[in-house]
Order: C-alpha cells, then sequence, then structure tokens
C-alpha cells in the first residue's frame, strides 16, 4: 500500500502545505485522541509515513493500536476505522459516545487498511453556516470538527468571520461605517448577503460585537482544522459591494444584480464589481493579505468564491462570462499565486435556462488549466450536472450530495444512489472527478445518508447497503445483545423510506403543518421541496416506530442511549407528520362539501390541532427537537445584552419562519421543534380553520389574499416574541418520549 511516492500528489492539489509543515504536524490527532477516547488516549499511537495519498494501516502494538497513515487525515480516519470496526462505538451529530470503549482496548488482530478513492472530501454548504450553525460557539464547533476529521473529510468550507475583513477591505477602499452597515445582514441571513442576494438588514444592523465575537471564532476553528489535518476552504472577495462605492469610484465598472426571491429593493438588486476592472483586483488583494495576517499565510490556497448563484450575469455573452472569471481568476492568483478557486455549481441547475452549454464552457474556460479550480457538483444524487457538461470540461469537481434544503427534517432518501452513482462517475470516460462531499443546507436529521456518503468515499466499490445499514445501527445502540428488533427497524427504514427512487422526490419531504395553510397547493408536491410521500407510512415509519418499541422493551437499557431516544422521537415525528396530511384532506373535503356546515368544519379541524398538540408534546421529550435550544444560543452571544439578545432572537425566529420582513420565503427553512409546532404552526392552523368556518358562518366567498394577511400578521408579531414570556414557551425538556411515543401508536397509528 505504500509505495514510495512521497507526498507529491498532495501537495499538487494543494492539500499539503499544513500536513508536512513543521515536526509536530500529528499533535492534533493525539489531541483528538485525547478529546475522544480519554481513558485509552496513551494507548494509541500514530506515525505519518511516505506512500499514496491518502491510506493508512492500523495494527496491534505491545501496548496499544499503532495507525500509520500518508496524511494527517488519513491518520483520523484510521483511528476511526479502529474505534468503529474494533471498539463497536461511533460519534453523532446529537454527541461523541467514543469514551465508551470496553475498558481493555480489543486487539487490532488483521490489519484493518484504507485507502480514499478520492483527494477531496469536502463538507459544507455555504448556507449551512445560517441554517445549522449560525449561532454555534467553539464547543459545538469542536464536536463538529471532529466528527469530520474521524470521518476523514480533508476540505471543509469556512465561512465564520468573513465580515470582519470584508469590513476592513471596505474602510481601506475609502467606505465609511454608515454605508458598509447598510451593505451587510442580520446573522442568521449572512450567506445570501455573501452570496450576492440579499443586502442590509431588515432586523437592524449587524453589531460590531457579532462581527468581532465571530471573527475570533474562526480563528480557532481554522486553527482546529488546520491541527486536524483538513485544509479550511477560505472566503475571498466576490465583488458584491455597497451601493456607495459607485460614488466613491464613479468610473468603476459596477452593475446592479438582478432582484431576489420577491424582495423589495431596498434589500436586494446588489451591486457587482465587474472582475475585469483593475479595483476589483486591488480589493481581492487587500481581503486575501489582511485573511492571510488572520489566519496565517499558508494555512490555504483554496478560497470559496461564488457570484451568480440563483442571480443571472449582466450578459449571457459568452465573451462576457469568458471574461469575468478569468478576471476573477487572475484576481485571486495576484493575491496567492497558489490560489485555486472553488465553487458551488447549484447555478447550472437553478438557472439551467440561462446556463446553456457553451455559457458554463465559456464561464469555466476562463480559468485556465484544469486543476485551478474546483467545482462541486452540489446536487449529484438526483440532478448531476457533471453529465452535461462533459466532467466541467476537465475541470476537477466534487460528487455531492445535497438532500436537505433549508435544514427540514422530513425523512427521504436514496441509499442506493448514494453508493453506486459516485462511483460510475468517478470511472465515467474522461472523467475528472476529484472529491466526494457533503452539500446540505441544513444539517437536520437522515444523519445515516451522510454517513455512508464519507464512507462511500473510501470504499473502491459501492458499499453494501444492507450490511452498512446493520452495522451502522449495532453502533449507534451499543448494548448487548442488541434485540434483533432495533435492526429490524432500520432494515425497514432502508427498504422504504431511504429507498426512494421517485425522481420528483428527491429531497427531504416538508411536513405540510409547517407551511402556511391554505385550501390547494399543499400536498403532493414535487421538486426539491417536496410534501409528496413516496411511500406506505403504515409499512414504513410506522412498523419501524413499533420495532424500536419492540426492542426497548427486549431490553430496557436502550432507553438510555441518547441516540435511541432520539430516533424513537425522529420516527415518532415522521408518523405525525404523515398522518396530518390525511387529517387534512378530510378538512378540505368538509369545508368544499355542498353541505358543509360552520360547525362540520370546526368538528373537521378539531383533529389537525389535536395532533399537532401531541407533536408538540412529543417534541418537547427530547433535547435535540427544542426550539429554545435554537434561541438560546442566539441570545448567549448578546452576553446579558437586552437590546441586542431581543436583536439575535428576532434573527433567529424570522429565518425559521417569514424568512424576509413581510415573508419573502416563508416556511423554507420550517422545523420540526417543540415550541415552533404549538405557538406557531398551531396557532395559523388554529386561524385557518377559524377562518374557512366564519366563511361559512357569513357565506363570504374563501379569500386566499385575506388569510394571507391573517397569517402574515401572525408572523410577525411571532417573530418579534421575547421566548418563555408565553403560554407553551418552556425551556428545556419536559414530558417522557416512551409515554408520547406510545400514545402515537395507540392514537394516530
Amino acid at each position: 500500500m505504500f509505495a514510495r511516492k512521497g507526498l507529491l500528489t498532495l501537495l499538487a492539489l494543494g492539500l499539503g502545505a499544513v500536513q508536512v509543515a513543521g515536526d509536530n504536524r500529528l499533535q492534533g490527532i493525539y489531541a483528538l485522541a485525547k478529546r475522544q477516547v480519554p481513558n485509552h488516549a496513551n494507548a494509541f499511537s500514530f506515525a505519518l509515513v511516505d506512500g499514496e495519498a491518502d491510506t493508512f494501516v492500523v495494527s496491534d502494538t505491545h501496548n496499544g493500536v499503532h495507525v500509520e497513515c500518508t496524511t494527517v487525515s488519513a491518520c483520523a480516519r484510521g483511528l476511526y476505522a479502529y474505534l468503529t470496526q474494533r471498539g463497536g462505538v461511533d460519534i453523532w451529530w446529537t454527541g461523541s459516545r467514543l469514551s465508551q470503549l470496553p475498558a481493555r482496548l480489543p486487539k487490532v488482530g488483521e490489519q484493518i487498511k484504507g485507502q480514499a478513492i478520492v483527494p477531496y472530501r469536502y463538507h459544507f454548504n455555504t448556507v449551512t453556516f445560517d441554517y445549522t450553525s449560525a449561532f454555534w460557539d467553539f464547543e459545538q464547533w469542536e464536536l463538529e470538527l471532529d466528527w469530520l476529521a474521524l470521518r476523514g473529510v480533508n476540505l471543509p468550507l469556512a465561512w465564520v468571520g468573513y465580515e470582519y475583513i470584508l469590513i476592513e477591505t471596505f474602510r481601506e477602499a475609502g467606505l465609511d461605517d454608515d454605508d458598509i452597515a447598510d451593505f451587510l445582514s442580520g446573522p442568521a441571513f449572512q450567506a445570501w448577503n455573501r452570496f450576492g442576494n440579499i443586502q442590509g438588514s431588515w432586523g437592524g444592523e449587524l453589531p460590531m460585537q457579532w462581527v468581532n465575537d465571530q471573527f475570533a471564532l474562526q480563528k480557532r476553528i481554522v486553527q482546529r482544522m488546520v491541527d486536524l489535518g483538513m485544509t479550511p476552504v477560505l472566503p475571498s472577495f466576490t465583488g458584491f459591494v455597497p451601493r456607495a462605492l459607485s460614488k466613491l469610484y464613479p468610473n468603476a465598472s459596477i452593475v446592479t444584480g438582478s432582484q431576489w426571491s420577491g424582495f423589495p429593493a431596498a434589500y436586494t438588486n446588489d451591486s457587482f464589481l465587474e472582475p475585469f476592472d483593475p479595483l476589483f483586483s486591488t480589493l481581492q488583494t487587500s481581503f486575501i493579505s489582511k485573511q492571510q495576517a488572520a489566519y496565517g499565510a499558508n494555512v490555504s490556497h483554496i478560497y470559496t468564491l461564488d457570484q451568480y448563484n440563483e442571480n443571472d450575469p449582466y450578459s449571457g455573452d459568452p465573451d462576457y462570462l469568458r471574461n469575468i472569471s478569468a478576471g476573477t481568476f487572475a484576481s485571486l492568483r495576484a493575491a496567492d499565486p497558489d490560489a485555486v478557486w472553488l465553487m458551488q455549481g447549484w447555478l447550472f441547475f437553478a438557472s439551467e435556462a440561462f446556463w446553456t452549454d457553451e455559457r458554463i464552457s465559456a464561464y469555466l474556460g476562463g480559468v485556465p488549466g484544469n486543476d485551478s479550480m474546483i467545482v462541486l457538483d452540489l446536487f449529484s444524487e438526483a440532478a448531476p450536472q457533471w453529465n452535461r457538461t462533459q466532467s466541467y470540461y476537465g475541470k476537477q469537481w466534487v460528487w455531492c450530495e445535497l438532500h436537505d434544503f433549508g435544514g427540514n427534517m422530513g425523512f427521504e432518501g436514496n441509499l442506493e444512489a448514494l453508493t453506486q452513482d459516485p462511483i460510475t462517475a468517478l470511472h465515467s470516460p474522461g472523467s475528472s472527478m476529484k472529491g466526494i462531499g457533503l452539500t446540505m443546507e441544513g444539517q437536520e436529521g437522515n444523519e445515516m445518508l451522510y454517513d455512508i456518503v464519507l464512507d462511500q468515499a473510501w470504499s473502491p466499490t459501492p458499499l453494501n447497503i444492507s450490511t452498512y445499514v446493520n452495522s451502522w445501527t449495532t453502533r449507534r445502540y451499543p448494548v448487548k445483545p442488541l434485540p434483533k428488533a432495533a435492526l429490524e427497524a432500520w432494515t425497514t427504514l432502508a427498504q422504504t423510506v431511504y429507498n426512494n427512487k421517485d425522481p420528483n422526490t428527491q429531497a427531504t419531504i416538508k411536513g405540510i403543518y409547517e407551511l402556511a395553510p391554505s385550501l390547494t397547493g399543499l400536498t403532493n408536491r414535487t421538486g426539491h421541496h417536496p410534501t409528496a410521500i413516496p411511500y406506505n407510512t403504515d409499512s414504513s415509519v410506522i412498523s419501524a416506530l413499533k420495532l424500536l418499541l419492540q426492542a426497548k422493551a427486549q431490553h430496557p437499557s436502550l432507553a438510555l442511549v441518547p441516540e435511541f431516544a432520539y430516533d424513537v422521537v425522529d420516527v415518532a415525528r415522521q408518523v405525525l407528520s404523515n398522518r396530518f396530511v390525511d387529517l387534512y384532506v378530510t378538512l378540505v373535503d368538509a369545508y368544499t362539501s355542498p353541505s358543509s356546515t360552520p360547525s362540520a368544519v370546526s368538528a373537521a379541524g378539531q383533529p389537525l390541532l389535536a395532533l399537532l398538540a401531541d407533536l408538540d408534546a412529543l417534541l418537547y421529550t427530547n433535547e435535540h427537537f427544542l426550539l429554545s435550544t435554537w434561541i438560546a444560543d442566539a441570545r448567549k452571544w448578546a452576553r446579558g445584552a437586552h437590546a441586542y439578545g431581543a436583536y439575535l432572537e428576532y434573527n433567529a425566529r424570522n429565518q425559521i419562519t417569514l424568512w424576509g420582513p413581510d415573508g419573502e420565503i416563508d416556511d423554507y427553512a420550517s422545523k420540526a421543534w417543540a415550541g415552533l409546532v404549538g405557538t406557531y404552526y398551531k396557532a395559523r392552523w388554529a386561524a385557518f380553520v377559524e377562518y374557512l368556518a366564519q366563511t361559512k358562518r357569513t357565506g363570504d366567498a374563501y379569500n386566499a389574499t385575506v388569510l394571507a394577511g391573517t397569517l402574515l400578521e401572525i408572523g410577525k408579531k411571532w417573530d418579534n416574541g421575547t421566548w418563555g414570556t408565553g403560554p407553551g414557551e418552556w425551556w428545556g425538556v419536559r414530558g417522557d418520549t416512551w409515554e408520547m411515543a406510545e400514545k402515537v401508536l395507540k392514537v394516530w397509528a
């Protein structure tokens, strides 16, 4: 395995700078072992050797376990291979259980060998930094980064703290703080400001305390990424600028971008400094030099830069597009001679009508050399673009699973596509695929679907799904003997919910109770925000819930396993979400019936409200399904300052509800969270039922505009609330998971 090739391959790919620097390059891995397996940390040893890129061998020593590897990332993956394959423990989004290794370390026995099939293992979507990690502190980031490192990720996106350096760059260019403040967006919406979709903040100006705190946090994140053998993908100057820059530089080539998602002009139509203008390169050099001074000159040479995410270019002329990308890349290389441009390929799917093959070829062709750019094929599992672009015309690209939009939490997946399609793409004729990664918008649920993709990056053949599911379940519920019913529950889910071949519903399924109530348009939606349920509820999630509770009855200690409790709540949540659809159809039928009466409509609406009350009570029993956690995470950054705390809470509330000052993309980032269900969704549905009954009483026609106005007012009032001051607004968990799960089966199954 370790043919003596040195680290030249990694260096050529831009991933070796950190790993070969200094004599202490494994300190981060030893620190990882101390954090995750403190009682056994001294039993693990690591050694870097020359050899093929990203390989490891794990073997026994006379006093412990030895991991030999060619990169720091491979060392982390080798440690993970031992912990999971021999130790039977794992690390999850809900927490690490790696410290539950047996007191006597299991022997390795036959050596464990591994090799990555691609040089890049990528993680993060730009918008994940708002939909999931907007308010994370370093403790939360630490768990995330350990999870990534152990699974072999070596190329994570690192957006936190971007605004600090951007502000300094704009100040150096001569802009005053008021002009800059008018441009920047709130903490829960910064991703779309970075994309050039929005500008300004409808909840109040972005405070410098936030900017400074996030910059300090980013320093710790970047250093930890480096310590763990990762190359952070760092921000760069994208070209989006405050409107005032055109007054300061009247001869600069600045154009106005397109409107985004119905936002009023005050908050969109961002100004874009065209990259062939010399000022673009000046600002790029200013930005990158400041970033290098902050984090280190050789931390990374890979830069994220997206200019046309859901905004079309000023011109579709191929020469114009070629000049845009050529100028952009030239600015990166002027600032960093080793720069590599990484971009999300979402634009080629989302604006497919604009991005013809000719225009894509021109835009990518403006960047000289194929190793100078990395394209994230963002939605590979459902809408790949690599195959229509001749493997991105030779540019390096990464096969990515998107799947989750807005942090939605409904069950859905296609395990077969996730294991087979990356291998097919890698070996397709003329393939320039160099990576496998995750680009979900939100990191919420369906965890197996993401684990399997990162594991596939270390297997040259498609993983066996049934074997994988059994091994994954056994690690997730580490009780012995694990009841067969627990394995059967996940086999059932794998064969139904996670075996979705319907091309029209390849994304997390949104519960319709999370949407603004309406007589039409809620059910059977397709696309990447589907509500259609592509499986039979009775033979999938209800069956799985029964099996999980059966397993608990057979082995009561399962109740003490955090991931088991989480999964029971999650499966029961999905049961209720699906059953809500049936009740909604009954309500609509009652309303549209020729013999409909106000009392009949009210009666048909009561079961919906009762179900939402039970859903809220169910979710309250688990710490990972709480709105109060999201709000508390936001408010903690205020450190007790009342006005700042209210500002942060408004941002947190608005993102998951109205998403804009007037509900421009309302419910996009909806969540199945206790408190949100009980105080917001239920309130909207109660108003809807009352409105329907009222029209029957008065004889007025159903008026969708009037209803929408009522719902918008409910949203605005809710967004301006303070958690803990109203009925049903509790902090922390309450109730009993097992009682509620049994009630779900008894009442709603």
